[in-house]
């Protein structure tokens, strides 16, 4: 009987340990929200894989997540980027970083208003790399 007890309480922490990440070998990453000037996008909200309330970016534009989970961002508040757009009155530029501000391109990534539907990727746009189109108070899903 006490052999029995052993067992499951053993399996249950296998069950455990894997509902939490604990037996994937997967670990936090961290990226960040930038401008083209490098300066953070902080305040910006979002939500990952199972995360059941949303987060929003820290001062230095910080959000992290395990690689696999897809991250929704929320937009509302800024203009977008479409630089072939004149009509827009102000661009914003957006791109996502590591902690040495390497830009992270080939990031694929969905939006509910910018090409709906359709799986886009980040890209060099020539002032920096990790840069992704969006528009005015879009949200948008990156599978990480």
């Amino acid at each position: 009987m006490k052999s029995l007890k052993m067992a499951l309480v053993s399996l249950g922490v296998i069950v455990a340990l894997n509902g939490c990440g604990g037996g994937g070998g997967s670990s936090l990453t961290t990226l960040f929200l930038v401008d083209e000037n490098g300066a953070s996008y902080a305040g910006i909200p979002y939500i990952c894989g199972p995360m059941e309330v949303a987060a929003v970016t820290a001062p230095n534009g910080e959000f992290s997540f395990y690689p696999g989970e897809d991250c929704t961002f929320d937009f509302t508040g800024l203009y977008g980027t479409d630089p072939l757009d004149p009509t827009v009155p102000f661009n914003e530029f957006i791109y996502i970083v590591d902690d040495l501000d390497r830009g992270k391109n080939g990031i694929p990534y969905e939006c509910e208003f910018f090409n709906a539907g359709v799986i886009n990727y980040t890209y060099d746009d020539g002032i920096w790399d990790g840069a992704f189109d969006y528009d005015a108070d879009d949200a948008c899903v990156f599978y990480l």
